[in-house]
């Protein structure tokens, strides 16, 4: 049967080896909820464990997008799972939902056990600092489906939120104030564009970029903030969340909004990383059309009260995380965003 299998292409062999090599990287991710361990039909966590009176389960799943081929052309591995962790847990962290585990797929067109342990070695990277267990996933070895050396990265994410801390932007009011949390660059979205300006530029993704490397820069994995939101729930009321993806400032702040509202943002109140500032140079982007694309130095949002707003600072400056008083709310029932200075 085995040789059967391997004559069509598929080598189970390194697929064992890869589930092996992946093994000691997805043991540091558990945590006591979880019952049994890597192998089984499906994966299993003991909700009556967390002390919940009511607890309201929220998912979500996302993949890393084609960040994934600036990450395969330069043979680097080892970060693009935190991206994918980041991307879905970052996404149910906005309902107050405290992440509990995390499964991945991964397609490839040949398991090499060497690159999939580095991916799920990113994955436990960003299952650890969220204190997210990995608890399952599966590996296809699909050759007809993907070209030699590619592969495709997904993941799903699980977590619980108390029914009554359920965060829906339903308490958003005017004048609450909007505090921005820094991104640590692009994140994972806009890469189609980001490629080809690469392509457009002719740099050398290993020349100096500030303080690091053009790649290097590329390909900073998505700043979690699971850590940071998880402690300021314990000290301030959250009105509202959202985490800036895809479609930049203009899409993701109004999901959070109620109707008639509108989030009115001072562009002025926080700094661009320089990444941008070359994005936008080489690929002659407007500074309007750059906020409907990208973070633009703010990955995530937090809507409290005017009296919340000096210790929501306090505690994420205390949790190592800049954040400023980027905006406030207003009323408006026609626009459902501003933002001032662009």
């Amino acid at each position: 049967m085995s040789k059967a299998y391997e004559q069509s292409g598929v080598d189970i062999h390194a697929g064992y080896e890869a589930v092996e090599r992946m093994s000691s990287h997805v043991k540091r991710t558990l945590r006591k909820e979880v019952i049994g361990g890597l192998g089984g039909f499906g994966a299993t966590f003991d909700l009556s464990q967390l002390n919940m009176k009511a607890p309201v389960l929220v998912s979500g799943t996302d993949g890393v997008g084609t960040k994934l081929k600036l990450a395969i052309d330069n043979d680097k591995h080892d970060t693009i799972g935190i991206d994918a962790v980041a991307m879905c847990v970052n996404d149910i962290l906005t309902t107050g939902a405290e992440p509990l585990y995390f499964l991945d797929y991964i397609a490839t067109h040949k398991v090499v056990p060497e690159i999939i342990e580095q991916i799920v070695k990113g994955i436990s990277d960003g299952c650890e600092e969220t204190n997210t267990a990995l608890i399952g996933g599966e590996t296809a070895e699909m050759g007809e489906m993907y070209h030699e050396g590619e592969y495709d990265l997904a993941g799903f994410a699980v977590g619980a939120v108390e029914k009554e801390d359920y965060i829906d932007g339903s308490a958003v009011k005017p004048g609450q104030v909007i505090i921005g949390l820094a991104s640590n660059g692009i994140h994972s979205n806009g890469y189609s564009l980001v490629r080809q300006l690469i392509k457009k530029s002719g740099i050398n993704l290993n020349d100096s970029f500030g303080d690091s490397t053009y790649l290097e820069t590329f390909l900073a994995p998505t700043q979690l903030y699971v850590k940071p939101i998880l402690e300021l729930k314990k000290h301030v009321s959250i009105k509202a969340m959202n985490h800036i993806t895809g479609g930049g400032f203009y899409e993701n702040i109004p999901r959070s909004l109620p109707e008639g509202l509108a989030a009115d943002i001072d562009s002025h109140a926080f700094p661009t990383p320089a990444i941008f500032d070359w994005l936008q140079k080489e690929g002659n982007i407007s500074t309007d059309e750059m906020y409907n694309i990208f973070n633009m130095g703010i990955g995530y949002t937090v809507i409290v009260n005017e009296n919340d707003k000096e210790q929501a600072l306090k505690v994420l400056k205390e949790q190592n995380i800049d954040a400023y008083e980027i905006g406030r709310i207003i009323k408006d029932d026609r626009k459902p965003i501003h933002i001032q200075g662009v």
